[in-house]
């Protein structure tokens, strides 16, 4: 049986084009806390893990990402987010939505009454990249076959 007790934070580093743009995004949208900074890239507390925006002149992510069909769903590829708690998870996609955020994939139960099962959502940040944003009412099932 899988039991989360501790995870070791993943790092992960993404170009964006409009620096300001993006770490209000992240700190005021997101709610991540911000860490170090410096005049092209910011740090952020992402859900526990370290995000970092880099800001990259002439960087351009605006063409439509690839996707794969998973539960009658175009899921963006590639893509990346975090696990929350369900009511968490449930507050943020209140929040999203007061934000009026253009979902790819509006929040919604995948995977009913199967293993697995699970509260999810895409949508793009201002640079598109891709976010999904996941929740388990049963975190043992995050593996589940």
């Amino acid at each position: 049986k899988y039991i989360m007790s501790y995870i070791t934070p993943f790092h992960l580093a993404i170009p964006v084009e409009d620096l300001k743009k993006c770490r209000a995004y992240y700190k005021d949208i997101l709610g991540c806390k911000e860490g170090r900074s410096d005049n092209n890239w910011v740090d952020f507390d992402f859900f526990g893990h370290q995000l970092v925006i880099h800001q990259k002149q002439g960087f351009s992510n605006h063409e439509k990402p690839i996707s794969n069909s998973v539960d009658g769903h175009d899921v963006p590829i590639p893509h990346f987010g975090v696990v929350l708690e369900w009511s968490a998870w449930q507050e943020l996609s209140i929040k999203l939505k007061q934000t009026n955020t253009v979902f790819i994939i509006e929040p919604y139960i995948r995977f009913k009454g199967l293993p697995g099962e699970q509260a999810t959502m895409f949508f793009m940040d201002p640079e598109n990249n891709a976010l999904e944003f996941k929740a388990f009412k049963d975190i043992n099932q995050l593996f589940a076959k």
